[in-house]
């Protein structure tokens, strides 16, 4: 006897989508997809985007009442990951936060760079010292082009942000140099 599930869709593959209330079709989020939800969420999307994206990319699933139970189940268990994950990187924003780095760079003897320091040489620089932050967290306002102290902010995950101390000093071959 059929249950009374959302009405289906059928596509050309000849797989079958349940559709959603506003026309769309229901997926359930297997990971989180910016802008669209968490993972573990029941979302509506056009027929496309999840035909052509979604569903090959392995971002989604069908949303049966199995899948969503499935979910429920592990819901305790992803956020308990989730909470770890989270102190970890507050112990290694901790530990950032009490670093400093030091950046050697040409400069003029009016402490002008004849380049720029960017995140990726920030990102270098505390990998040798054990500290694995990636370029993309390290928010500059702008390529440092100067001699001095900078606080540049480093954001590990969207809860998880702070201020890291960057010296930037001539190198040391222009120092021997004058």
């Amino acid at each position: 006897m059929p249950t009374k599930e959302a009405p289906l869709v059928t596509l050309a593959a000849g797989r079958r989508l349940p559709k959603g209330k506003r026309g769309g079709i229901e997926l359930l989020l297997v990971h989180a997809v910016e802008h669209l939800g968490k993972q573990g969420e029941v979302v509506e999307v056009k027929r496309g985007y999840a035909y052509n994206f979604l569903l090959p990319q392995g971002l989604a699933t069908i949303a049966t009442d199995h899948h969503k139970r499935m979910v429920e189940k592990h819901r305790a268990k992803l956020e308990e990951i989730a909470r770890e994950r989270l102190a970890g990187l507050r112990a290694v924003l901790e530990e950032l936060v009490r670093t400093s780095v030091t950046i050697e760079a040409n400069a003029n003897d009016e402490g002008h760079l004849y380049g720029s320091v960017g995140a990726a040489e920030i990102s270098r620089s505390l990998k040798q010292q054990d500290l694995m932050v990636s370029p993309e967290q390290i928010i500059l306002q702008g390529p440092l082009k100067e001699v001095g102290l900078y606080t540049v902010r480093v954001r590990l995950a969207n809860e998880v942000e702070g201020d890291l101390k960057v010296w930037v000093v001539p190198s040391s071959s222009d120092a021997v140099a004058k």
